[in-house]
């Protein structure tokens, strides 16, 4: 088989999402690592008074594409803004852009969805299923199409202890859906929704469910592949390690841990935590289109299905994840931390709901207290119900552990040449987790926060003074308990009064010992 650049030179590539997380990633690295390629269509929607090139101006601009402006400066005349929305008939696309893809696009990518957990119903379907949909018949008039790669989540199917590389039959019909949601008001959906989504936990996994069917029975002759990934994550080495650009997921957790905000979670240390690098996922999903894409002859009998993941192949518990977390951020601190990073994981509910309000709700209470009386407007009780929000549909995902089949991605990797493999790395076996968890929050601080390693002293300095801060009250809150409950007991007196000799006995038995060596 010809190599993957071999495969994208000369052809036209579309991707829809291309200003998202990963579109800009998958953008990045097929413009760097497929040179040839001819152009990439991006779809790309009007927004805040800038219009499409202007958004895909001002995104190339970014950290992100850096290295690739190094090595090829000329590189944005091969990206080609399509105006479009997702949420409008036939993608908002005039007939002139349909009749230009139509015509000449080749590749399609399409990573468009909102990953929002908590979308409203109607808003989920509309843009992960309708738009989904509305791409497929747009595919069906390419005339060259070769390949259609559609990106999922491998949580599509999370109400299953083991997944499989296929497509499951949702217990809902989509079709029937659409039509119920047509004529529902908003009231009316919202009450609906915990009975149709069943046993998912929210509505982004369900209508990603209900997509891939979609994709799967209205495909018709069209050559399709599904990658499926799990919590996609900072990237491992390219085009750097550790860049990220959102609080989405994991991210915005390990940012308040850093900050000291999130002291409690609940989580079961035991749990297997399947981060994905987003490098990792561009990779497989580049690598997948062009296997699936190339084999014009010997087509896959069956719609191919790609469990991008790491639990099966190289588990990191949740347990893990905590540790690395606390000592990454105690090691290289964020700037200004509100408290020293010190999370811990909880699976007890009720221990959970304790150390809640004790390290969350009453510390965040005490500071707008200060705040308040110093003039300023309190802000912690807002942030820390925004993190509580955000932990509660997290919860699901760090108390459950699944079973992945990861087959079809071991018979790609197979598939690929060794020059292939080094520059489309996805082989999760190579992944030092110690070393890219360290890299991970070093990307939250330089590339989320904008915070310069310059100011990593003074950042130090400050933590140290939140351990003296630390230490002084508990001082103070032991001499406070002695003050108030045991120097007015006698029998209180006369035990501590054996504790603190029983320790001057120790220390008095170390000394003469070290004293006669």
């Amino acid at each position: 088989m010809m190599t993957i650049p071999e495969y994208y030179a000369g052809k036209n590539v579309l991707i829809s999402g291309a200003t998202g997380f990963m579109g800009k990633v998958l953008l990045e690295k097929l413009l760097r690592s497929c040179p040839e390629v001819r152009a990439v269509y991006v779809m790309v929607r009007s927004k805040a008074g800038h219009s499409p090139q202007a958004r895909i101006a001002d995104m190339i601009n970014c950290k992100l594409f850096e290295r690739l402006q190094d090595e090829q400066p000329g590189f944005a005349e091969k990206i080609v803004a399509v105006s479009s929305d997702l949420t409008k008939p036939e993608l908002d696309l005039s007939k002139e852009d349909q009749s230009i893809l139509a015509e000449n696009v080749n590749v399609v990518f399409h990573c468009a969805a909102t990953v929002r957990f908590s979308e409203p119903l109607k808003d989920a379907v509309q843009l992960n299923v309708l738009a989904t949909q509305m791409m497929l018949a747009l595919a069906h008039r390419m005339k060259h199409l070769e390949i259609f790669l559609h990106v999922s989540t491998a949580y599509a199917n999370c109400n299953r202890e083991l997944i499989e590389e296929v497509v499951y039959q949702p217990p809902v019909d989509y079709r029937k859906l659409i039509d119920t949601l047509d004529w529902m008001d908003d009231g009316l959906v919202t009450a609906m929704t915990p009975r149709l989504i069943g046993e998912h936990p929210n509505t982004y996994t369900f209508t990603k469910s209900l997509t891939e069917y979609l994709v799967q029975q209205e495909a018709g002759d069209l050559n399709v592949a599904i990658v499926r990934p799990s919590i996609v994550g900072a990237s491992w080495k390219e085009p750097f390690p550790g860049w990220i650009d959102n609080f989405n997921g994991p991210s915005g957790i390990f940012i308040a841990a850093g900050k000291g905000i999130l002291r409690t979670m609940r989580a079961s240390n035991d749990a297997v935590a399947d981060l994905v690098p987003v490098d990792v996922v561009i990779n497989a999903t580049l690598a997948a289109a062009w296997y699936s894409g190339s084999q014009t002859l010997n087509r896959p009998k069956n719609l191919l299905v790609y469990n991008c993941t790491t639990g099966g192949i190289n588990p990191f518990r949740w347990g893990e994840v905590e540790y690395h977390i606390n000592m990454s951020f105690k090691t290289n601190p964020l700037e200004q931390a509100f408290r020293r990073p010190n999370v811990n994981l909880r699976s007890n509910p009720f221990a959970y709901q304790y150390w809640t309000t004790v390290s969350h709700t009453l510390p965040a209470l005490l500071y707008d207290g200060y705040l308040r009386l110093t003039g300023r407007n309190p802000r912690m009780m807002k942030t820390i119900t925004r993190l509580h929000k955000a932990m509660m549909v997290l919860e699901y995902f760090t108390s459950h552990s699944w079973v992945w089949n990861t087959d079809n991605i071991a018979m790609l990797l197979a598939n690929m040449s060794p020059e292939d493999k080094k520059m489309f790395n996805f082989d999760v076996r190579q992944l030092h987790w110690a070393e890219y968890m360290e890299s991970y929050c070093m990307g939250t601080k330089k590339y989320v926060l904008n915070e310069e390693l310059s100011g990593l002293p003074a950042a130090r300095k400050h933590l140290n003074k939140l351990r003296n801060i630390r230490y002084t009250f508990n001082t103070v809150l032991v001499v406070l308990i002695w003050r108030v409950f045991i120097a007015r007991s006698q029998m209180a007196r006369n035990i501590w009064y054996f504790v603190v000799s029983l320790c001057f006995k120790f220390l008095s038995y170390f000394r003469a010992s070290s004293t006669m060596r």
